[in-house]
């Protein structure tokens, strides 16, 4: 943010309507009378400690730039209400920072050092305090000192207000132009006009060395995992809830959503809560109904810890705690794919290698109902794919801060890549037979199924993060039985 959207943030506060002017009584009574802050440094964040590889892998990518990666700032949900802030994902990776730290901040990588600029908090004296609903402490509680915000992330702090003049006059600026569009304007005006290219190459970078995960985001992703699997057995035992209620889809996200608040900094995406026809539709987001006994409930979910890593689960729950025949014979097909495509999941193998593996026995499984109108080998040609109807997804995505984690990367160092160890995938096939898909088996219709997991590459066998959930039908069936009592 520019010294200039910071001061407007301000006129607006002081131009609010519903507010009463202050007294210059109040003003001196308020000031007054308050403790003195603590002086014990905060505590140092546990991924400080990884932070300075991250730059050096940026300036080795970028030697003699100076590089500028904004957190971001709040989005208007409505009116003067604003979304929760979340930093941009590379500003996160940048500087550690998570849960919602640090809305207008900047990250500064040159080839001298890193800054943060940040607004930090005003003496208490001053009108911010009670008077800004964007930075006061009255309003958004106490924020850290410069001295603090250095100590939390392990290397120094500016006022955002030096921002500009100190970007001033220096060459080879870039940009994250995605992050905040008055730091991206401030920037191009510096330099004289846009740099597009430049920029985008820095964005796709940021996504790309991010693909390879080190030992702390490895360990977040392990916490994330297992906040998740807390979420899953509370909504596993709020089914009757569920189902009792009305409108169990909004129960089931809402039980979730609890936990992913209380265990971490929220979820990671928005929750799939299908009961029924619905999970037949990918991405069912709107959750409004009812979870009838005898349906499945397919539940996509996963808890975002406050640093910000995010798991990504799937389970498909029979909501009377049994499959029937036809359930069970769908979700066995769907299960057999997934044990297929994560034992593809090997370092050297292909990053679409998972996803072949669990698609042929998606595809074999077609062929034997009679719904493929071809072989199984010409749908599974590059001018096949009739078993996207039923699978219309890949069987796997990178996972990290982002749940689509490192998607600004170069197609071939994704799709077309080699996994490599310290990759973290999902795998997640499905089968997806629509209650009005006529050319489908009438004892299939309506039954939606996916399956998925979070796979870490390692230099063995691959490593499933999320495997404390079951997902045999029988364990299901016996995990659903002790959770219920």
């Amino acid at each position: 943010m520019s010294a200039e959207q910071v001061d407007s943030h301000e006129a607006k506060d002081r131009a609010d309507n519903r507010k009463s002017p202050y007294s210059e009584a109040f003003k001196k009574f308020i000031v007054s009378g308050w403790a003195p802050y603590s002086e014990v440094p905060p505590e140092r964040l546990a991924a400080a400690d990884w932070t300075p590889a991250r730059w050096a892998s940026l300036r080795e990518a970028f030697p003699g730039a100076t590089l500028v990666i904004p957190a971001g700032s709040y989005k208007v949900r409505s009116n003067d209400c604003d979304y929760r802030f979340r930093p941009h994902s590379t500003f996160a990776w940048v500087t550690g920072l998570g849960e919602d730290r640090e809305p207008d901040a900047v990250a500064v990588v040159s080839p001298t050092g890193v800054c943060l600029y940040f607004r930090p908090r005003c003496p208490r004296t001053d009108e911010e305090f009670y008077a800004s609903s964007r930075y006061g402490e009255m309003w958004v509680g106490q924020r850290d000192s410069l001295e603090e915000m250095a100590a939390r992330v392990g290397f120094p702090c500016r006022d955002l207000r030096q921002l500009r003049d100190e970007l001033s006059g220096v060459v080879g600026l870039r940009v994250v132009r995605e992050a905040d569009p008055g730091i991206t304007a401030m920037v191009d005006e510096l330099r004289g006009g846009q740099a597009q290219d430049a920029d985008a190459e820095l964005f796709r970078t940021l996504s790309e060395l991010r693909l390879v995960k080190d030992d702390f985001e490895v360990g977040e992703l392990r916490r994330a995992c297992d906040a998740t699997r807390v979420g899953f057995e509370a909504v596993a035992r709020e089914l009757p809830n569920a189902v009792a209620g009305g409108r169990g889809e909004r129960w089931v996200e809402g039980v979730f959503g609890l936990h992913a608040r209380h265990l971490g900094n929220n979820v990671g995406y928005d929750t799939i809560s299908a009961g029924g026809d619905h999970a037949n539709t990918l991405h069912w987001i709107r959750n409004d109904g009812d979870i009838l006994n005898g349906d499945l409930l397919l539940l996509d979910a996963g808890v975002e810890v406050n640093s910000l890593y995010t798991a990504d689960v799937t389970r498909t729950l029979p909501v009377n705690g049994r499959y029937t025949d036809a359930q069970r014979r769908v979700y066995e097909v769907v299960l057999a794919a997934q044990e297929a495509g994560i034992a593809a999941c090997r370092a050297g193998n292909g990053f679409l290698d998972p996803h072949r593996a669990a698609i042929r026995v998606i595809s074999e499984f077609l062929a034997e109902i009679g719904v493929l109108p071809c072989s199984v080998e010409e749908t599974l040609a590059d001018d096949g794919g009739y078993h996207r109807r039923w699978m219309v997804h890949g069987t796997s995505h990178h996972l990290g801060l982002d749940v689509h984690d490192c998607a600004a990367a170069r197609r071939e160092r994704y799709r077309d890549a080699e996994l490599l160890p310290g990759m973290v995938i999902t795998v997640e096939p499905g089968l997806y037979f629509k209650s009005t898909d006529l050319l489908v088996p009438e004892e299939y219709r309506g039954i939606g199924v996916r399956i998925e997991d979070d796979i870490l590459i390692t230099e063995g066998d691959p490593e499933n993060l999320s495997a404390s959930l079951p997902r045999a039908s029988r364990d299901v069936e016996a995990w659903l039985a002790r959770l219920k009592g």
